[in-house]
């Protein structure tokens, strides 16, 4: 059963939620600075191809993968959680987090024990996730600021 605050607007509410408030926003930013610290090491990498930046890029995938993962059992909880959640916003919002996080799985094996994929496809998997993140979050901010997901009805 969907958890709801009914009150004058009924919005979707979050069904993953500590002390009321929704677990999925509190994860989400760990990966995305996570995801966008793998671009900007791999620049850095690249510029002077010390060992420590790759080192730093498979480190920033492997947290930001696992803290995608925890984000994405949160934003499934909320999907299933209200049927008025599974609108086409959070279709598109869902599809891109999960070919962002399936990117970056490849671009880890690739790099694991290979720093020359850095810059031979690493890199530029690193900048198309950084892209895909930024449609993502627009579509995350779709979902709460027109769809009222997750916002509270009334004052407590």
């Amino acid at each position: 059963m969907a958890t709801r605050n009914e009150g004058p607007h009924d919005h979707p509410q979050s069904t993953a939620k500590i002390a009321g408030h929704p677990i999925h926003p509190m994860l989400i930013p760990f990966p995305i600075v996570c995801f966008i610290g793998v671009l900007v090491t791999d620049i850095v990498y690249l510029n002077n191809y010390m060992h420590g930046w790759a080192t730093a890029s498979r480190y920033l995938l492997a947290v930001g993968i696992v803290m995608a993962l925890l984000a994405a059992l949160a934003g499934l909880t909320d999907f299933f959680g209200d049927k008025r959640i599974q609108g086409s916003d959070a279709v598109k919002h869902m599809l891109a987090n999960v070919t962002a996080v399936v990117l970056e799985i490849i671009n880890l094996f690739l790099r694991l024990h290979n720093d020359a994929a850095i810059g031979r496809i690493g890199v530029y998997l690193s900048a198309i996730v950084v892209l895909i993140l930024v449609y993502s979050g627009w579509k995350g901010g779709d979902l709460v600021f027109r769809h009222g997901i997750g916002v509270r009805d009334s004052a407590p």
